[in-house]
């Protein structure tokens, strides 16, 4: 809200194809039809999504929002960064927070399953963040734009899809310090486009905004797998005899196995979301 009205008239002006924007939209046009096009999120514009999915991605959601977050507080002051630093209007950890409480309760930190993915992406975050700040530029235009380009029919998708009331479990989706999407984007390209930047740094940002992309459309195959093994984990174990089942009930207590990773997605977490214990979707992209 307040973002708005501090649009001047240098930045109603027009963008070129000089600037960073409109560099970074030409740089990452290939892997934004790739992002757009991968097998969970083409599933997802069709309204193919259940909870579990959902679920998932709002995970990796909170471990990228995380890193991407505290490495633009931490360097807010720096002179690339101070330009596109918006956390009233942008911000969404406290969302993710909301919604993960939503579904997972009041211990959600507990039960996060994270691919190997969604790790690289937050340490790369915070690898940039201590070396070159100026490249958090490139990840937060590719994500905050993107989220609130594609956020209301995203969250309208989701919303009908899994039959959720009005902002229960969607509270990523929304922006409450944003009144006008447009107007807010256009003054986010013309804060940025004004960051000054050597012809060598640009260029590393550009690079950095096609790896952004890249991290993402790792994510989203790697929730896809992890999808897969698990419904398909859950299909063997339906079809099972019930001699199969005592079998390895019996080996379970031979092996001394803690109840606690007795269920199939508890031991699919200690497996593929080990490194969680230290303790991505990206939207439609109409920038």
């Amino acid at each position: 809200m307040e973002a708005d009205k501090k649009i001047t008239q240098t930045e109603k002006t027009q963008t070129t194809d000089c600037d960073l924007s409109e560099q970074i939209k030409a740089a990452t046009k290939e892997s934004h039809v790739r992002a757009e096009n991968t097998q969970l999120m083409l599933a997802y514009q069709r309204g193919q999504v259940s909870l579990q999915q959902y679920k998932l991605l709002l995970c990796s959601l909170y471990k990228v929002y995380e890193a991407l977050e505290e490495e633009l507080d931490r360097n807010c002051s720096h002179e690339a960064v101070a330009p596109i630093y918006f956390p009233q209007e942008l911000a969404r950890l406290e969302s993710l927070k909301k919604d993960l409480e939503h579904f997972y309760g009041q211990n959600w930190k507990e039960q996060l399953v994270v691919p190997a993915a969604t790790l690289r992406y937050a340490q790369r975050l915070r690898e940039i963040g201590r070396k070159h700040p100026e490249y958090l530029v490139a990840h937060a235009y590719t994500r905050y734009l993107g989220d609130l380009s594609g956020g209301q029919v995203l969250g309208r998708i989701t919303q009908k899809s899994l039959g959720l009331k009005t902002g229960e479990g969607l509270a990523f989706f929304s922006f409450p310090g944003v009144s006008s999407p447009n107007l807010f984007k256009q003054l986010y390209r013309g804060r940025m486009n004004s960051i000054e930047l050597t012809k060598e740094q640009r260029e590393e940002v550009l690079q950095e905004a096609t790896r952004a992309f890249e991290l993402n459309i790792e994510v989203f195959d790697d929730l896809q797998n992890l999808l897969s093994i698990s419904e398909n984990n859950e299909l063997r174990q339906r079809h099972k005899t019930p001699s199969q089942k005592i079998a390895e009930a019996k080996s379970a207590q031979t092996l001394v196995m803690p109840s606690t990773l007795a269920s199939s997605s508890q031991l699919l977490r200690m497996l593929l979301g080990v490194c969680v214990a230290l303790a991505v979707g990206m939207g439609v992209y109409a920038f």
